[in-house]
């Protein structure tokens, strides 16, 4: 193996996991617990990477140094973009050149991914085409949201098209957004500008024969939008249940599969899951019920709640007799009174007062 450094792109806004998002970037959502970043560099250092440049801006540079997930042996650097205006997917590369060096293959890859993927195979594949680019595709039902790949019987990639609509869409395999990049690409993007790699890099190497894919067949999930993030933990929650230690129940019920931090305290008669995950330092009232949610850390839900297939943020608060409906989203320190009813789709912002009930989805904010 002779690629060993990893540029993660991590400098996003996150809109559509607001509201919380505002308080912390993509990449530090949780994951059974265990923020994406970590389940990331996990997976870079099992497969022998030794180097990770996360590509920021200074606001998550400043979430994630503060957050400090585990490194796995990773040695870690940042290249923040100081810019108003973000680089693009193609900036940022060009911006790292100097991190990165010219030495050798790199491998580029969304901070807001989870992937099952071997980047062994992945380098691997790279190094035996002599490509410029390697991206990893996927197969997806619906390719229109992604970059999407017209491949070769030799996996050179014939035509990229970022985006298509489904009648352009030339097949359903798509970008994962994991590449391995040699250095010379350095020369296709230009400096200290916005640059897609996807609509102004990509489409230029496949014209010249220089961009091949490679195929995987594990779990790909896209956490960008609250639906996603939510399965992604129950999907992950279902692989890890074996290897997780259960909080020992003794006067609530646990409906597995669930993943509780050990010093949740939890009241009488509660019934906690199925796909259940609650952070650190969270107190849930007696009586209450929980299932098919995320409760981020330090949370307090009072007795005889029912919360189902809600995202509940860091520090919220939660009155007694509360009932939180399905796709809910509360944000950071937000407060619900006690005996409200939020309704299916209700978003609450981060440090809001609820005093009422809120039976309109467009939410409180």
């Amino acid at each position: 193996m002779t690629c060993l450094k990893a540029l993660i792109l991590a400098g996003g806004f996150a809109t559509r996991l607001r509201p919380l998002s505002c308080s912390r970037p993509k990449t530090l959502f949780p994951i059974v617990n265990k923020p994406l970043l970590e389940w990331i560099f996990q997976r870079l250092a099992n497969d022998g990477v030794t180097e990770a440049i996360m590509a920021t801006n200074a606001l998550t540079q400043f979430y994630i140094k503060q957050q400090a997930p585990s490194k796995h042996g990773l040695k870690i650097k940042f290249s923040v973009d100081p810019a108003k205006t973000p680089l693009g997917t193609g900036g940022p590369i060009k911006k790292a050149e100097k991190l990165i060096g010219h030495d050798e293959p790199f491998i580029v890859l969304n901070g807001d991914i989870f992937a099952d993927l071997s980047y062994r195979e992945l380098i691997s594949a790279h190094n035996k085409t002599g490509a410029l680019a390697t991206i990893a595709l996927c197969k997806v039902e619906d390719p229109c949201r992604y970059g999407v790949a017209e491949l070769s019987e030799d996996n050179h990639i014939k035509r990229f098209i970022e985006k298509p609509t489904i009648d352009k869409a030339p097949s359903n395999l798509i970008n994962a957004g994991v590449y391995v990049l040699s250095p010379k690409v350095f020369d296709y993007i230009p400096a200290k500008k916005p640059v897609s790699i996807e609509r102004e890099v990509f489409p230029r190497l496949a014209e010249e024969g220089k961009l091949f894919g490679h195929r995987i067949n594990g779990l790909w999930i896209d956490i960008g939008k609250p639906g996603e993030f939510l399965q992604t933990n129950k999907i992950i929650l279902d692989a890890e249940a074996k290897n997780l230690k259960l909080k020992r129940a003794k006067n609530f019920e646990l409906k597995t599969p669930v993943a509780i931090e050990k010093d949740a305290m939890i009241g009488e008669n509660s019934v906690i899951g199925p796909y259940a995950i609650l952070g650190k330092n969270i107190t849930v009232g007696k009586n209450s019920q929980i299932s098919n949610s995320v409760i981020f850390p330090y949370v307090e839900i009072g007795e005889a709640c029912q919360i189902e297939g809600a995202l509940i943020g860091e520090g919220a608060k939660i009155g007694k007799h509360v009932k939180i409906g399905s796709g809910c989203i509360i944000g950071d320190l937000a407060k619900i009174k006690d005996n409200l009813t939020l309704s299916e789709g209700v978003t609450v912002c981060p440090a809001k007062e609820v005093t009422e009930n809120i039976l309109n989805p467009k939410g409180n904010c």
